[in-house]
């Protein structure tokens, strides 16, 4: 699973979001992190939006509804499952 997870220095919702998707075990993640300082064009489309995750399937990335700062890593897990279809 790959997920892109737009982000920025200082951002404490992003980080600890960062944190939870680096702690779950039973899924296999590929996770890169862009910092929306460097490209305008992010900075632009995401500066009051941060943290922002996308799903990447076959090279097509589809936004994940934002997960509550207070979801455990259990339940982002579980997220992550839906949409990225693997709860069927």
């Amino acid at each position: 699973m790959r997920l892109i997870l737009y982000s920025k220095p200082g951002c404490h919702l992003c980080k600890g979001l960062q944190e939870k998707l680096e702690q779950i075990q039973n899924l296999e993640i590929e996770l890169e992190i862009r910092d929306i300082t460097t490209r305008d064009d992010w900075f632009q489309a995401y500066q009051y939006e941060i943290p922002v995750l996308f799903l990447v399937n076959k090279q097509n990335p589809s936004l994940i509804p934002r997960p509550s700062p207070r979801a455990t890593v259990h339940q982002l897990e579980q997220m992550l499952q839906k949409y990225g279809g693997l709860d069927r």
